[in-house]
């Protein structure tokens, strides 16, 4: 029996001794501010992230490069990402003042890395908000290029000591319920809750009301994609808990209101 197992262990660990590592993905030379290895941005729009570049870095310094591959496999974006920036050198000796905006299309992920000395000027935070509400919007129309160049002005424009505008999302309005689910969704929460009151029944109500208004909400919301529906399914579950602990008495119950926002 000892030997059949270590017959079986060896079969086993052979194989992963062989193994070898995947590959790590290559980095393109770097012969221009704007390297783009799958060819999706135009000529024009090229020309114009290129002449961007060449000004800023003539104007304060900063070395602004931009670099689009199709995937980072088997690097997460955020490695890649730091393998091109050290690899590159991007930003002046001594002052580390390089910014790479990287695209892995087929990945569907961007990746802003910053050198040490703009790090005070483009902090994660920001970072983050140039992406989302710059470059995002953009892609998921499918324009590359238009996300692109309006990411790289925006960085410029930091760069050159202007302050970030106000979120964009605070002018949007809040999205309401999709496909008008929203009473379909009310009557799933009040369904949930009337259930789960008769199968909680035995517990009291200090416990039962938070379980059933809980679910009726996540009920309410899951179906309607929309927080404020979920925060009134929460209201109902919790009238509907509290009416059956009572005998038939009744008891008030309240709602609230919320606003949600929805890699791709």
């Amino acid at each position: 029996m000892a030997r059949a197992w270590l017959a079986w262990l060896l079969v086993a660990l052979v194989p992963a001794a062989w193994a070898q590592p995947a590959p790590q993905a290559a980095i393109p030379a770097l012969d221009a501010p704007v390297v783009d290895t799958t060819s999706t941005l135009d000529a024009a729009s090229v020309q114009r992230l290129v002449a961007q570049a060449q000004a800023l870095q003539q104007r304060k310094g900063s070395q602004l490069q931009v670099l689009v591959v199709s995937s980072t496999g088997p690097d997460s974006i955020e490695q890649y990402a730091d393998r091109v920036f050290q690899a590159w050198k991007l930003g002046r000796g001594g002052v580390d003042d390089g910014v790479l905006l990287l695209v892995a299309t087929d990945d569907r992920a961007v990746r802003i890395e910053t050198g040490y000395g703009l790090e005070g000027a483009i902090p994660d935070a920001v970072a983050n908000r140039v992406i989302q509400e710059y470059l995002v919007p953009k892609f998921r129309a499918g324009d590359y290029a238009g996300g692109i160049e309006d990411a790289t002005a925006m960085l410029v424009k930091i760069i050159d000591g202007e302050p970030l505008p106000a979120p964009v999302s605070r002018n949007r309005p809040v999205r309401e319920p999709r496909d008008g689910r929203w009473l379909p969704a009310l009557f799933i929460a009040f369904v949930v809750a009337q259930v789960l009151r008769g199968l909680m029944g035995g517990l009291s109500r200090p416990v039962r009301a938070p379980l059933v208004a809980s679910a009726a909400g996540g009920a309410a919301w899951l179906v309607s994609s929309a927080l404020p529906v979920g925060m009134l399914g929460v209201a109902i579950g919790l009238v509907v808990s509290l009416l059956g602990s009572t005998g038939g008495g009744f008891a008030r119950g309240g709602g609230a209101g919320g606003g949600s926002w929805g890699s791709g």
